[in-house]
């Protein structure tokens, strides 16, 4: 499953430590963070999307306090 949200990030290398980190998420097939756009999509295992995007949020704000995700 591949989803787009809306999201908030400082800076484009904030985006993209943010962007490797997801990357690295037992499940998740493909993450792009996007600063000029202020875009997150994901693209994960169907199953357990939600926890993977849950998993995803809390490791973006671990690298970046201000990272949020609008659902």
């Amino acid at each position: 499953m591949k989803k787009k949200f809306k999201c908030e990030v400082d800076c484009a290398n904030c985006a993209q430590k943010v962007e490797d980190a997801i990357k690295k998420i037992d499940g998740v097939v493909d993450a792009k963070v996007n600063f000029m756009m202020q875009k997150f999509t994901l693209e994960a295992l169907d199953a357990d999307f939600d926890r993977i995007l849950d998993e995803a949020v809390a490791v973006g704000k671990k690298i970046e306090p201000d990272f949020s995700v609008e659902r």
